[in-house]
């Protein structure tokens, strides 16, 4: 709503397709795991989830709402040219469109698309060499990281080309002096790479306490292991239900 204020609305479970619901449902949980991580900043990031079909429709956040008040059937339904699909008494966040339009129309696997301001992902966006190879963490993020300079705020749609030329085939990407963001073909891939890139990025400014002088960077021989032995993925899947689980308990209703 225009104000900011929670509507009260009705169930879209069964007046949706059932690709749709799901999408909804696992976006949903999504925001819910960055509230239940302290990983929100106010109402002002976004998390996006392509609707499966030819016509790339896309769901965000109803802007004004928190993360954890969000639930499947508040998501917002939306075309790349930002237009809203449904009946809704909400509207969208122009910044999360620029950005989540570009990585959906760009990218057939980003299905989920999820980007985030936590204290330590903007700290290492904002740090000369980026994310360093300091921890297991970091070992596993470091191939399939992307950088895009900072432009201001993502308003200007022109900047979409080349943020999507950045991220290239990446899966999670650190968006200089901004944030951080990742993709995924399901939601569990999604959440899994921004947990690592998140866990990578804290650890990495609790280690740079002690000085740059006095942290120990991997040796190159481990590096190339650590690439090797996560080239097929980090278990996205496996970690998923779990994560359900846990929102299950702590956080619920998300599925509504």
């Amino acid at each position: 709503m225009a104000d900011g204020s929670l509507a009260n609305v009705g169930s879209l479970k069964g007046k949706v397709s059932a690709q749709e619901w799901q999408a909804r449902v696992d976006l949903a949980a999504l925001y819910r795991l960055v509230a239940l991580h302290g990983w929100d900043d106010a109402v002002y990031t976004h998390i996006s989830a392509r609707i499966p079909g030819p016509e790339h429709h896309f769901l965000i956040n109803p802007y004004g709402l928190y993360f954890g008040e969000i639930t499947a059937s508040s998501l917002v339904k939306i075309d790349l040219d930002g237009a809203i699909l449904q009946e809704t008494p909400y509207f969208i966040n122009p910044a999360g469109f620029t950005i989540h339009s570009a990585v959906h129309a760009a990218r057939e696997d980003a299905m989920y698309v999820m980007h985030l301001h936590t204290d330590q992902g903007v700290a290492v966006s904002a740090q000369k060499e980026g994310l360093l190879p300091l921890t297991q963490h970091a070992l596993i993020v470091r191939p399939m990281l992307a950088y895009h300079d900072y432009e201001g705020i993502a308003l200007n749609l022109d900047e979409r080309e080349r943020l999507v030329a950045d991220l290239g085939d990446k899966h999670v990407m650190l968006l200089r002096n901004h944030g951080t963001l990742s993709v995924g073909e399901t939601a569990g891939d999604c959440w899994n790479r921004m947990f690592f890139l998140e866990r990578a990025c804290k650890q990495q400014i609790m280690a740079l306490s002690a000085g740059r002088e006095n942290v120990l960077i991997a040796p190159e021989a481990a590096q190339a292991e650590v690439k090797s032995q996560t080239s097929r993925g980090i278990g996205g899947g496996l970690a998923w239900p779990g994560a359900l689980r846990k929102l299950d308990r702590e956080l619920p209703g998300y599925d509504a």
